[in-house]
């Protein structure tokens, strides 16, 4: 078995200690590092080459968010922010410095667990307690759009605008296949070329640009 390689950043020794009896649990799942502090999860990105940052937000001296930018900048491991704040400011900074996932340390073991495992196939997740709020905030009309992302939007084809607004209604690709009536193999390749298109690193980032753009809308 290929396990899930993780990377625990968090200033307490406690929680890292009960992140990792919780995940250590799964013979899927292996913790390669640990870190208190930002710095510290950067260098140790770049040294142990893990699939998964567990990411903390507020550590001394460099952030989360801050080391989560520079993770990602080097196309790096997936982000998992894991914090104890329900703040959309952190959300929405999180998925701006390119993080895959938002969720809080009140979470269930079985939904951190999970989580670990949709960042590591790729995709995108954010914790229920948050997405409609900070959609509601943030994603209205007047919004700034991006003249970039819009263009790119333009190079769609009308199939793949389909699929683009399915993903952005939270569907998974076996309910987009349903409703298209299409295979989960062709709606997996739409998918990843919309993706590619719309220069979005995953699934939560396509879900911001959507709103973003207007191709959905809050209560939509």
């Amino acid at each position: 078995m290929t396990k899930i390689r993780l990377l625990l950043a968090d200033d307490h020794d406690l929680v890292r200690s009960g992140l990792r009896a919780i995940l250590e649990c799964e013979d899927d799942l292996e913790v390669v590092a640990e870190a208190s502090d930002g710095l510290r999860a950067v260098e140790l990105a770049g040294l142990t080459g893990p699939d998964v940052v567990l990411m903390d937000v507020e550590m001394p001296g460099m952030d989360g968010l801050t080391a989560t930018r520079r993770i990602t900048a080097t196309d790096g491991p997936s982000v998992l922010i894991l914090t104890t704040f329900d703040r959309d400011d952190y959300l929405f900074a999180a998925l701006q410095a390119g993080a895959c996932g938002f969720l809080l340390k009140n979470s269930t073991p079985e939904t951190l667990i999970d989580a670990v495992r949709v960042i590591a196939r790729g995709d995108g997740l954010l914790a229920p307690a948050v997405t409609r709020r900070v959609i509601a905030t943030f994603a209205n009309p007047g919004a700034v759009r991006s003249r970039e992302a819009a263009t790119r939007l333009a190079e769609l084809t009308p199939r793949e605008h389909e699929v683009f607004v399915h993903l952005a209604s939270g569907a998974t690709n076996a309910e987009i296949a349903s409703v298209l009536h299409l295979g989960e193999t062709t709606v997996k390749t739409h998918v990843s070329r919309v993706l590619m298109k719309i220069g979005a690193r995953d699934r939560t980032q396509a879900v911001v640009l959507a709103y973003e753009l207007g191709v959905v809308r809050p209560g939509g």
